[in-house]
């Protein structure tokens, strides 16, 4: 088990290393490798060719919207991960039967699992990511977008103004590189709850065991 375990994870970092080839570049391309995130050890690292060929400014930027907020969804979701898994969670019941929070399982288990939470919770927390997507975390049309990913919208800034250009860009390198390592690691942790019925469930840095 532990032997093709180790198969998977290296297949696995196989699939993350810069491909062999390089695709065809044009000049757009030249273009993308001056864009913010664009860094060692890796650089200019597009193995899936999204961007070669006729790649237009306008799917580079789509391209970095999806990355950007997918990114400050897992960083949500490992911050959420955390602090459950630090037994910090919501206080009262969870529904009229008087089921507290606490007493359903964390991650994957709390939705998916034989004891997850009612299908009503479930249909709410749908709901509530719905109306956050079509109401709040979105760049509106002609409220003076700096860059894809800006939902301030018009309406809030957290000083964001104050800032001079080189602040600016190092802040959004943060956001963007906090969000890949999000991404990454709430996979190997929904991937590691997903093996632990195999038996392995070692503990790991700062979340312990997921059992």
């Amino acid at each position: 088990m532990k032997i093709a375990i180790l198969s998977s994870l290296l297949a696995t970092a196989a699939a993350f290393a810069p491909a062999p080839f390089a695709p065809k570049t044009t000049a757009l391309n030249m273009a993308f490798e001056e864009e913010l995130g664009v860094q060692p050890p890796l650089g200019y690292f597009d193995p899936f060719g999204m961007l070669s060929g006729d790649a237009t400014e306008e799917r580079f930027e789509r391209l970095r919207y999806v990355e950007l907020k997918h990114g400050r969804i897992c960083m949500l979701a490992f911050l959420g991960q955390i602090t459950t898994r630090a037994g910090i969670h919501l206080p009262g019941a969870i529904d009229y039967d008087g089921n507290s929070f606490d007493s359903y399982p964390n991650g994957v288990a709390a939705i998916f699992g034989p004891n997850h939470i009612p299908t009503a919770g479930i249909v709410q927390i749908i709901a509530f990511v719905g109306v956050l997507e079509c109401a709040f975390m979105r760049e509106v049309p002609g409220a003076g977008a700096e860059f894809p990913g800006d939902f301030r919208n018009g309406y809030i800034d957290f000083g964001w103004e104050d800032f001079d250009e080189e602040t600016k860009l190092a802040k959004r390198a943060v956001e963007l590189n906090n969000g890949r390592a999000a991404m990454m690691g709430i996979l190997g942790l929904m991937v590691h709850e997903l093996i632990i019925p195999l038996g392995y469930d070692p503990e790991l840095p700062i979340i312990g065991h997921l059992k």
